[in-house]
């Protein structure tokens, strides 16, 4: 019996459960979160216990998958129990459309009416939500988020766990670099280093973080 354990269960988990029912792969769907103790169910799903404990009720799953949305300790999370052996889930929702020649990597999730087009690699742990484009030949680097409707012209460049604004847009060929954060409903037309907040049209450094 395939059975689906998500980590987290905010907002983004109950997308990811919400994507995984659609997907009608796994019979069972369970959560775990540290606010087990007072949070007994999440979109009517159980919550099993705390994110270290969960460990012990894994060997219970066929997957498992991280819905949380701190890039790094996503990441961390899917080392974590990849090391340990266990599989991540890749939700992909059936309005997504990925094309053949693009690639996904493990435990990311892409949200309904994204695309990902010709050429394109997406990392682990990434989060292509709702309505996002990403064109022809970007790279989207390992635990990467794209935010509601947030367009990518063709070869840009995200890196490691950076994070896009809803409604921002990058036009072709640029670069951002990891872990910097672009401000909701930017317009990014000029490479922006790693490791800053940027925002505004045309997007500016705002500060380091």
């Amino acid at each position: 019996m395939a059975a689906l354990l998500i980590f987290g269960g905010g907002g983004h988990g109950r997308v990811a459960a919400a994507i995984a029912g659609d997907v009608q792969k796994w019979n069972r769907i369970a959560f775990a979160d540290d606010r087990h103790m007072e949070l007994a169910r999440v979109a009517d799903f159980e919550v099993l216990a705390g994110f270290d404990a969960a460990a012990d009720h894994l060997k219970e799953f066929t997957h498992f998958f991280v819905a949380v949305g701190d890039n790094a300790l996503r990441l961390k999370l899917l080392a974590k129990h990849r090391e340990a052996g266990h599989t991540a889930a890749t939700l992909v929702h059936p309005t997504a459309w990925v094309c053949a020649s693009a690639t996904v990597g493990d435990g990311t999730l892409i949200g309904p009416q994204a695309v990902v087009h010709t050429g394109a690699r997406v990392g682990v742990g990434c989060i292509v939500n709702t309505a996002a484009t990403v064109d022809h030949d970007c790279i989207l680097e390992d635990g990467v988020h794209l935010s509601p409707g947030v367009h990518l012209a063709g070869e840009v460049k995200v890196g490691r766990a950076a994070s896009i604004g809803i409604g921002s847009s990058v036009s072709n060929r640029i670069d951002i670099g990891q872990n910097t954060v672009i401000g909701a409903g930017s317009a990014v037309v000029e490479p922006i280093p790693g490791n800053v907040t940027a925002a505004g049209v045309p997007a500016r450094i705002l500060k380091r973080i």
